[in-house]
């Protein structure tokens, strides 16, 4: 039996066909078959890009005998970007190619830019010779430093690593969207199954980390970095091939435009219509009356775009969306804009989780590392960071989140803004006691003559991972609630680029401290340098990032109390894109993820 494919998302029916165009059949098509030959390719970009990041580093130094602070700034600036792409593979899905298409052809992408990173760790000319060559070559003198690798040799390295961003950055906005549209939340049963998808796309994303961390990059270590590499290159291409066979069998949603394109026609027109008056009533802007959204006063010079001038009169009647906005449209850009602040405050908490895959991995290679004859690979201490994140998520409800209710008596337990402000600290106790340890290690080595074991580098991975349990959950569930309904895609890729940010800081402020103490803190040599006065800084910075983020959330107002405080209760479903019921539905799905 051939079934209407529609369901609600977002406020708006959207059609859901098969691969063919036609009207999807619920018995061929979607379902958990679907949905798990998408969780694949997530499950291989996590291994690719956890391999490369959390290990990427003591390649950089050891192998291309780049400074310490560079190479934290390639592994950051590649991080960066790879989530700050993550807008435009939502663009292009909302724009124009849907989310298979976009999922398809990043992910050949990302396949691609793995081969190339492969075969440039492979070549022997891309690499310049081992210190111990160079320095035979100079007659055995051991004062000479090592020859750094020269642009020619870095050039494959850079296209491969941003080919992969790209190609990261177009999997990771779209595949979890992607894979929530093969169930119909009007079905009682597939909407439940929904419910589950997302703890399996989450542990789909643990499991890939955790075998990057561990087995990936101990093969890198110990076996060959082409090794590694050819092993995440093959499980991109098997991910490719697993997504292209399950075709016949995807349910698709056609993209219905980027909500960009309304924010910029908003601002365009508010400021093309700047010199005109404000009406002597509100009522008279474009479609008050038909507005989903309540009509607010902040950021009145948005309004303008509203305002319908007598000579466009004419152009009004055709319905061009370039004439003149209307009041739901200019209250969404208002509700996105009012996420900013809160968004700004976030950032530093990604810069200091950024800490984690640069410096401290390169603390660990001059550490005690040893278990028996057993040596930990550097980069595999973010398995305590991997392993912290799951064991909070899964306290976070079986345990905080009941405490917080009975201590509030509020159902949630704790806010988004809540959860935000608890990373927050994490994230400073991490910053102290990574000074804390760092001072210590290096007091011992330089004056005592021994390497404490890697373990104390602990502490500081499990804080940071205890604070992304509550950080990446509370931001992520903000700017989905808090954003317009009919921009949740792009709500996801602005709390990405949270972490692009954090990420692009963290190498602003290693470039500006190498600077200003003229490599005094950051040397390649840690001993010789002040790394814990780094550490410090990002302490400070956090303290004072968290005063501002608290008087921001203390004004903020959320978009729920807002609408019931004008006392509109009417006009609850159509702002809201369903019925009460229907909201709790959505509020079950997002308290799963």
């Amino acid at each position: 039996m051939v079934l209407a494919g529609s369901h609600s998302d977002g406020g708006e029916n959207e059609t859901v066909v098969d691969f063919k165009g036609k009207p999807f059949d619920k018995s061929r098509t979607g379902g958990w078959l679907a949905a798990g030959l998408i969780l694949g390719t997530e499950l291989a970009e996590r291994i690719c890009v956890n391999g490369i990041s959390m290990n990427l580093v003591t390649y950089l130094v050891g192998d291309l005998h780049i400074s310490a602070a560079k190479s934290a700034n390639i592994v950051t600036n590649f991080m960066g970007t790879l989530n700050l792409l993550a807008l435009l593979g939502g663009f292009l899905a909302d724009a124009k190619l849907g989310r298979y298409l976009t999922v398809a052809i990043f992910s050949v992408i990302t396949a691609m830019g793995v081969t190339l990173l492969t075969v440039a760790t492979t070549i022997p000319s891309m690499k310049p010779p081992a210190c111990s060559d160079y320095r035979r070559l100079h007659h055995g003198a051991t004062t000479i430093p090592s020859i750094e690798a020269n642009g020619g040799q870095l050039a494959m390295l850079y296209v491969a690593l941003y080919t992969i961003a790209l190609g990261g950055g177009g999997i990771k906005a779209n595949v979890s969207g992607f894979g929530s549209d093969q169930f119909d939340v009007k079905d009682p049963k597939e909407e439940k199954a929904m419910i589950f998808f997302f703890n399996r796309f989450y542990f789909c994303i643990s499991l890939g980390s955790l075998f990057a961390v561990t087995i990936l990059v101990y093969i890198q270590d110990n076996v060959g970095r082409d090794y590694g590499y050819g092993i995440s290159a093959g499980a991109m291409a098997i991910a490719v091939i697993i997504l292209l066979v399950g075709t016949p069998f995807y349910r698709y949603k056609k993209p219905k435009g980027s909500p960009l394109t309304i924010i910029w026609r908003v601002g365009y027109l508010a400021w093309m219509k700047r010199k005109l008056p404000y009406p002597s009533d509100s009522s008279m802007l474009n479609e008050y009356h038909n507005t989903k959204a309540p009509h607010t006063q902040r950021l009145r010079c948005l309004d303008k775009a509203a305002v319908i001038d007598d000579s466009e009169a004419k152009e009004i009647r055709t319905k061009s969306p370039w004439v003149v906005s209307t009041v739901t449209e200019i209250e969404e850009v208002k509700m996105v804009l009012k996420l900013i602040p809160i968004w700004s405050t976030c950032i530093l908490f990604w810069t200091v989780y950024s800490q984690m895959t640069t410096f401290s991995v390169e603390q660990a290679t001059i550490m005690n590392r040893n278990i028996g004859s057993f040596v930990i690979p550097a980069g595999s201490l973010s398995f305590f960071l991997i392993v912290t994140i799951l064991i909070f998520t899964s306290l976070n409800e079986k345990l905080f989140v009941p405490f917080a209710r009975k201590i509030t008596h509020n159902a949630k337990g704790l806010t988004s803004l809540q959860r935000v402000a608890i990373g927050l600290i994490f994230s400073m106790a991490a910053m102290v006691a990574a000074a804390i340890v760092e001072k210590q290690r290096r007091v011992m080595e330089v004056h005592q003559h021994i390497k404490i074991s890697v373990f104390w580098l602990v502490p500081q991975f499990f804080l940071v991972g205890a604070g992304e349990a509550f950080a990446y959950v509370g931001q992520l569930e903000f700017f989905i609630r808090e954003a317009p309904d009919k921009m949740k895609s792009m709500s996801t890729g602005l709390f990405l680029s949270t972490l692009s940010m954090g990420f692009f800081v963290s190498s602003l402020l290693v470039s500006l401290v190498d600077k200003v103490t003229k490599k005094g803190w950051i040397r390649n040599n840690l001993n010789k340098g002040r790394l814990e006065n780094f550490y410090w800084l990002l302490a400070v910075l956090g303290v004072l990032n968290f005063l501002v983020f608290l008087a921001f959330a203390m004004k903020h107002q959320y978009k729920m109390e807002h609408y019931m405080s004008s006392n509109e209760e009417n006009e609850l479903k159509d702002w809201n894109g369903g019925s009460i019921e229907d909201i709790e539905k959505i509020q079950k799905v997002e308290e799963m993820i």
